[in-house]
C-alpha cells in the first residue's frame, strides 16, 4: 500500500456549526501521521481555481468553538460539469494532493462522488443543519441548530403568553422536517407542519388550537418547516377562522450560526479524525456516518442511493403530546 503524503480538506455548500471542529481534527490527525494537509478555501470553487494553502496545527488553534467555517464555503456551478471536476483534480494534483476530505451536505457529497469517479480518492463528512442525508442518522450542525431554534421559540412563547396570541415560527430545513419536528416536541408546540406530510388546515391547526382553548389555554405555538407549501398567509387564515391574534416569525440564518454544542464538536472531531485514518489506510470513496450512535463508513455510491426517510414516530409523538 502506497503511503499518502498529502491530503486536502474543504467545506462546501451551506455552513454548519461544527465544521471547524472537523477541519481541526483533519489537520491535527494528518499531522500526527506525518502528512501534509492542504486547506482548500471556498469549497469546490477554491479547488478549481487553486485557492489552496498548507495548514499547520497552529492554524486550527482556537477555532473549535467558532461557528461557520474558517475555510469558507461556496456553491460551484462549474463543478457540476465534468470539465469542472477534471479541472479541480488537475489543480489538486498540481499541489500534490492525493486524497480529499469533503465536509458538507448532499450536494457536496455528489461532488465528492464525482471526484471518486474521476480517480481522486475522497472521504465525505456529513455537515448540514438539516440532518437530511439518508445514509447517516446524524449530521454535524443539527444539534446546534435545533438548540438555537429552541431558545428562540422559548423567548417567543413568553410574548405569546403575555399577549394571548398564536405564534407561527418558521424554521429551516429545506425539504426536510427534522428541525421542525425536534423543535416542536422540545417546545411543546400545538402543531408541527413538515414537508413530508400533507397539511390539512382543519386537522393540523384548527383542531389542536380548539382543544387547547377548551383547556382554557390562551396562547399557541405552531412550528412550520420552510419546505412546507401552501401555507402562505397562514396567520391571516387563523385570525379569520378562529379570531386569535396571530404573528409569524421567520428564524432564518441564526440557526446556522453560533458556537457548536458539545455533541457537534465531539461528532465532528471523531468524523474528521476517522476520515484521515481511512485515507491513511488506503480506504477511500467513502461517506462517514452515524449508525446506532456509532461512527461507521459506507461506500459513497451506495450511500447516495439510499432513499430518504423521516421520523414518523416523532410525528406521532408530537400529536400525542399536543393534546
Amino acid at each position: 500500500m502506497q503511503k499518502i503524503n498529502t491530503i486536502g480538506v474543504l467545506t462546501s455548500g451551506g455552513d454548519a456549526p461544527g465544521m471547524n471542529a472537523a477541519i481541526r481534527a483533519v489537520v491535527r490527525t494528518g499531522k500526527y501521521y506525518g502528512m501534509k494537509v492542504m486547506g482548500i478555501r471556498k469549497g469546490y470553487e477554491g479547488l478549481i481555481h487553486g485557492d489552496i494553502f498548507e495548514m499547520t496545527a497552529r492554524d486550527v488553534s482556537d477555532i473549535m468553538h467558532r461557528g461557520g467555517t474558517v475555510l469558507q464555503t461556496a456553491r460551484s456551478k462549474d463543478f457540476k460539469e465534468i470539465e469542472g471536476v477534471r479541472r479541480g483534480i488537475s489543480t489538486a494534483r498540481y499541489f500534490e494532493i492525493e486524497g480529499i476530505v469533503v465536509i458538507g451536505g448532499d450536494g457536496s457529497f455528489r461532488g465528492a462522488r464525482d471526484l471518486c469517479s474521476e480517480g481522486m480518492p475522497a472521504v465525505a463528512i456529513p455537515a448540514t443543519i438539516d440532518n437530511d442525508i439518508a445514509c447517516t442518522e446524524y449530521t454535524i450542525g443539527f444539534d446546534t441548530a435545533i438548540n438555537t431554534a429552541k431558545d428562540a421559540v422559548d423567548k417567543i412563547r413568553d410574548t405569546a403568553s403575555s399577549h394571548e396570541r398564536c405564534n407561527i415560527i418558521k424554521v429551516m430545513g429545506r425539504a426536510s422536517g427534522n428541525i421542525a419536528l425536534n423543535v416542536g416536541i422540545a417546545t411543546g408546540a400545538e402543531a408541527v407542519l413538515i414537508p413530508e406530510m400533507e397539511v390539512d388546515f382543519e386537522r393540523d391547526i384548527v383542531e389542536p388550537i380548539n382543544a387547547g382553548h377548551k383547556r382554557d389555554k390562551k396562547h399557541y405555538i405552531i412550528i412550520i418547516a420552510e419546505g412546507v407549501s401552501g401555507c402562505n398567509d397562514l396567520d391571516k387564515r387563523i385570525e379569520e377562522h378562529l379570531g386569535i391574534e396571530t404573528r409569524t416569525t421567520i428564524l432564518g440564518y441564526i440557526q446556522r450560526g453560533g458556537s457548536p454544542t458539545v455533541m457537534d464538536r465531539v461528532y465532528a472531531s471523531q468524523m474528521g479524525s476517522y476520515a484521515v485514518e481511512l485515507l491513511k489506510d488506503g480506504v477511500n470513496n467513502r461517506i462517514i456516518g452515524i449508525r446506532d450512535s456509532k461512527i461507521y463508513e459506507i461506500d459513497i455510491f451506495e450511500g447516495l442511493n439510499i432513499p430518504s426517510t423521516f421520523r414518523e414516530d416523532l410525528v406521532s409523538l408530537s400529536k400525542i403530546l399536543s393534546i
